[in-house]
């Protein structure tokens, strides 16, 4: 791994894909299972993390818990002063260039289906006007408060459903603003409540309550959402047995493992009450309210028997710091068809900077995704694995009536298809036709002794119809 890499895996705060999917818990209200088809159809969405902490371009809220890592270091030594300090950008975080229906374009363009929004991160920022706290963007110390915009969530769910889009509320199951998490009676030695829930249970079920009102607000006042996307898998129920095995593959940094149970059974039960049918996953918390997995910035290596998701930033860091070196348009593109060839969804996270836009190179990045998808997309929307999910350098898709389609990954310095592609693991019967997409024209193939041999005219190969890869689509297999 290079360093690049490194930083980008510890910066990203990544998941170990053999711990986030150990098990799977097939879900039963027949309405979720019908959104859950749906969201699998969609395969591409949108993730942004967004917060005041943005006007000093750092990690959003890692900083303010106290495990010794790089990719999270503070700029002050005192913490005390670091946190008030923090938690001040309140005050000054007044994003006036905020125009989600800008967004919305963008993402829809580039052929994302559904959106997930940071309504809280573990700082605790509201970015939505919740009548539980102060520490929001629609406080009266927040100089965005008397923009019309101010309900920042509810403005960018309005727009992106104006798109037809999913909707999903990122929220954050610790909140190290609250005095019912981090007690100020106490340090904060790590990324846990900082006290004894057994011994101080009443003070911890006062924060339950918090959580529970919190999410019942996004439940009950910003329209039809489709998808509660939890983090903070450390925030969970455990028995006695589980907080031993924590302890043990834990990082040293993190001390106190504890039951730290919210009642996710009734927050879902609760949920569905005003949102029926709501898909609710509670990430890396194996169990029913965990409806699909979400390995985090990371691809698993074969397909996966039950519904997936991996969340990739578009630069190393989730959050907008300036500088960092965008991914590539092909490195996306390949992403999002190895993903889908895998049977999972793409959730590409984009992080606004602090006047309220994106940088250039983020929609510069939509928009390659975008004339991609023009040519492509029937590919990539509604399509299930098959196997092999990949030969080579081709990845495989396909829809329901047997329709497959081929994609053809380009290597960094290849401008044009080659005359022909081989595939050793497809029988194609004889009346199977092939066709390159974004041109209309029928490919010429021929049986070999294991496969078959696809023929590219000069005419395709002089003139692609897009960049980064080319989609053959072959028809009447096995129907």
């Amino acid at each position: 791994m290079s360093e690049t890499e490194k930083k980008e895996s510890l910066h990203a705060g990544a998941v170990e894909i053999d711990k986030a999917l150990k098990e799977y818990y097939p879900e039963t209200d027949p309405l979720v299972l019908n959104k859950l088809e749906e969201w699998q159809n969609y395969k591409f969405g949108l993730l942004m993390h967004w917060a005041p902490s943005s006007q000093w371009g750092i990690v959003e809220s890692w900083s303010l818990c106290s495990e010794d890592e790089d990719w999270c270091k503070r700029k002050i030594e005192d913490y005390t002063e670091y946190k008030k300090q923090y938690e001040g950008l309140k005050k000054t975080f007044n994003p006036v260039n905020f125009n989600p229906a800008k967004w919305a374009e963008a993402a829809d363009k580039a052929g994302m289906k559904y959106v997930v929004f940071t309504t809280k991160h573990h700082d605790g920022f509201c970015m939505y006007d919740s009548k539980f706290t102060n520490y929001k963007v629609t406080d009266d110390e927040c100089p965005f408060h008397s923009n019309t915009k101010a309900n920042i969530a509810k403005e960018i769910f309005d727009e992106f459903r104006k798109k037809g889009f999913m909707i999903g509320a990122y929220f954050s199951k610790p909140d190290w603003h609250s005095d019912y998490f981090w007690w100020k009676n106490f340090a904060t030695p790590d990324r846990n409540a900082n006290y004894d829930i057994i011994k101080h249970s009443d003070r911890w079920q006062k924060f339950v309550e918090f959580t529970h009102n919190q999410i019942d607000e996004l439940m009950s006042d910003y329209g039809k959402i489709d998808i509660l996307w939890f983090d903070g898998c450390w925030v969970r129920s455990y028995t006695e047995n589980e907080i031993e095995e924590e302890r043990k593959i834990s990082s040293a940094n993190i001390h106190r493992i504890q039951n730290q149970d919210i009642n996710m059974p009734l927050i879902a039960k609760n949920a569905r009450a005003k949102q029926p049918g709501i898909i609710v996953v509670d990430r890396a918390v194996p169990g029913p309210q965990q409806n699909y997995l979400t390995p985090e910035n990371q691809v698993p290596d074969k397909t996966l028997p039950y519904p997936w998701e991996t969340c990739i930033p578009m630069t190393p860091s989730w959050s907008y710091e300036p500088g960092l070196e965008y991914k590539p348009a092909r490195t996306l593109i390949h992403l999002l068809i190895d993903i889908v060839a895998k049977g999972g969804n793409l959730l590409l996270n984009a992080a606004p900077t602090a006047n309220g836009d994106y940088e250039e190179e983020a929609y510069d990045r939509l928009n390659e995704i975008s004339k991609w998808m023009k040519v492509n997309s029937q590919a990539i929307y509604n399509s299930r694995p098959v196997l092999p999910y990949r030969e080579r350098k081709v990845c495989f898709t396909q829809l329901q009536d047997k329709t497959t389609y081929a994609i053809y990954l380009a290597d960094e310095d290849e401008k044009t298809l080659p005359e022909n592609i081989t595939l050793n693991k497809f029988l194609l019967p004889d009346n199977s036709t092939i066709e390159l997409l974004g041109t209309g024209e029928k490919l010429n193939w021929q049986k070999t002794d294991n496969g078959c041999k696809i023929i590219i005219p000069a005419s395709a190969r002089n003139n692609p119809p897009c960049k980064y890869a080319w989609t053959l689509k072959i028809s009447a297999i096995n129907k």
